[in-house]
């Protein structure tokens, strides 16, 4: 079974969303919590996959340079 890559624009776009839903209202911890939380594990997967496109892009530098 292959692992699909973690779409990077959509994943932005979703965290995105989730910001400009937390800046426009009153918090409520108790019922936000789920939100932050998948909010925090998006950050955390953009991360990883802006790290692994770097390290891409450093790859095809070094190939040609």
């Amino acid at each position: 079974m292959t692992e699909k890559k973690f779409d990077f624009t959509k994943g932005y776009s979703e965290l995105e969303g989730i910001v400009k839903d937390f800046e426009s209202r009153e918090l409520d911890l108790e019922k936000d919590l789920p939100k932050f939380e998948q909010g925090l594990k998006l950050a955390k997967k953009l991360q990883e996959r802006l790290q692994e496109i770097e390290n891409t892009v450093q790859e095809i530098e070094k190939t040609y340079t």
